[in-house]
């Protein structure tokens, strides 16, 4: 059940709101202030907060401001009266959500709150993939306390940082493909793509078309526009595999990149 945080420095609209909220199927918790409202975001996880434009002290631009330092995500939705449409807009260009105008009925306040509330939700298990993808990929799921893996530890710690290149060696199922992850995850780049290219199952007809991508009608059979790994890595890490029964003086395209990579 989502939390909805509503702020209006009128008590009494405060309790309508909540009313009207919490027959819709939210919790709501109610602050008179935007400071108030800040203390109860410090010490609650919150899904949405709904706030009045103008109050006495800290305003509804303010109070927007603050929330987004706080957490850049969470959906915030401005209500305000119709001379204050302009201040609406205002907010709208420093992140609010939306806004809704005074006065409004019921089913429009709901119908608003659950498609703010709902994308937060997204933006919430998003987060937690990303977190469960992170911890999948620390050094601690790398195991090895022998000199030789503490010193592949220790390379992946001082490269991780770095933009540059890195090949990995090593015979099949020695974790080349868990350190390339442990590169990307523990880098800048950890929240772009991180694309992983099996050379040794890619068609030298098709190499080009998969590294680069192509456009609809390029040739026959290319009925769509399709995106090529490169520009699917874009800002984040590429990483190429190759099959260990590959020979150092192979002449394959497809070796050749991948050695090259």
């Amino acid at each position: 059940m989502e939390t909805i945080l509503i702020v209006d420095d009128e008590k009494n609209y405060t309790l309508i709101l909540a009313a009207v909220l919490e027959d819709a199927g939210f919790e709501t918790l109610t602050a008179n202030s935007g400071a108030e409202a800040l203390e109860i975001l410090s010490q609650s996880d919150v899904d949405l907060a709904l706030t009045d434009m103008k109050m006495p002290g800290m305003d509804g631009i303010e109070l927007l401001e603050r929330i987004k330092k706080m957490d850049a995500d969470l959906p915030v939705v401005m209500m305000t009266a119709h001379g204050t449409v302009e201040k609406a807009v205002e907010a709208m260009q420093k992140g609010a959500y939306n806004y809704i105008l005074k006065p409004f009925d019921n089913e429009q306040l709901v119908l608003h709150v659950r498609k703010a509330a709902s994308m937060y939700q997204v933006v919430k298990e998003n987060r937690q993939l990303r977190s469960a993808v992170v911890n999948r990929f620390s050094f601690h799921n790398l195991i090895g306390k022998s000199k030789v893996m503490q010193d592949v530890f220790a390379v992946i710690r001082k490269v991780a940082p770095a933009s540059a290149t890195v090949l990995i060696e090593g015979a099949s199922g020695t974790g080349k493909e868990l350190v390339a992850s442990a590169l990307h995850f523990n880098s800048p780049r950890k929240d772009k793509p991180f694309v992983a290219v099996n050379c040794s199952a890619l068609a030298e007809t098709l190499l080009e078309s998969e590294l680069f991508g192509h456009e609809k009608g390029a040739f026959t059979g290319a009925i769509s526009m399709k995106k090529g790994r490169f520009e699917m890595a874009d800002g984040g890490t590429c990483s190429w595999m190759k099959s260990g029964n590959c020979r150092r003086d192979c002449k394959s395209s497809c070796c050749a990149s991948c050695n090259n990579a």
